[in-house]
């Protein structure tokens, strides 16, 4: 997702009905399905954060994100993600 103008930032609600925000990343395109990655919202930058990403599927014609349970799926997305959000710190370096 190339961002212009700033950060994205979400409000997903668990199965508790507990309401997250969350930045979003970095989003991808990978084998026909779209991935998130996001961190809590209002972070600071010097806290050792965990990037979290997600998968959006559909459900009852609705997208919803849910964890990704397959190993050999989160490792492949996880580094394309990597790959891409470092490639956007070398063209800032620019």
């Amino acid at each position: 997702m190339e961002d212009l103008y700033g950060s994205d930032f979400m409000t997903i609600v668990d199965e508790d009905g507990t309401e997250f925000e969350l930045e979003v990343l970095s989003t991808l395109e990978y084998n026909g399905c779209t991935y998130l990655a996001v961190i809590p919202a209002g972070a600071e930058e010097d806290q050792s954060l965990e990037v979290s990403i997600l998968k959006s599927v559909e459900e009852d014609d609705e997208p919803i994100l849910c964890a990704i349970e397959d190993e050999a799926e989160l490792q492949a997305v996880y580094d394309l993600i990597m790959e891409e959000l470092y490639a956007e710190d070398e063209d800032d370096e620019e």
